[in-house]
């Protein structure tokens, strides 16, 4: 559902503001290339596991239990990281489409949802997958 025209002029207006105020922070998020940034977390979770594979055997070999549950947790955590990465990477979502956007208390979408559909439709006409 696209914005209205009043969500529209406001959203222009906050994107003014933000270049007027801080112009490099702004170029910054829109040259931002989304595939390095998840490439870059899909290896830093890589590393993250090996570490904590690491903890987990050491935990195991000198018997100290929260090192290897600490390491067993890193281990955790890096593995739903880079799923997580490598699933908005590669673009698949948990359907066949797109989610549909949840329903506000009158039936219409949150807010919150139709700015994030438009704000991904702006970035896949601008060439950013």
């Amino acid at each position: 559902m696209p914005l209205s025209e009043h969500e529209q002029r406001l959203l222009d207006q906050i994107e003014r503001a933000l270049y007027a105020d801080d112009p490099k922070f702004a170029s910054a998020v829109r040259s931002a290339n989304l595939r390095s940034h998840y490439r870059r977390r899909i290896l830093r979770s890589a590393l993250g596991f090996a570490v904590g594979l690491l903890l987990l055997l050491y935990g195991v070999a000198a018997p100290m239990v929260p090192v290897g549950v600490a390491g067993f947790l890193v281990m955790l955590a890096s593995v739903l990281l880079g799923v997580r990465s490598y699933t908005r990477l590669s673009g698949q979502r948990d359907g066949a489409g797109a989610p549909a956007p949840k329903a506000g208390r009158r039936g219409r979408p949150v807010i919150r949802e139709r700015l994030e559909e438009r704000w991904r439709r702006r970035w896949e006409e601008r060439g950013g997958r």
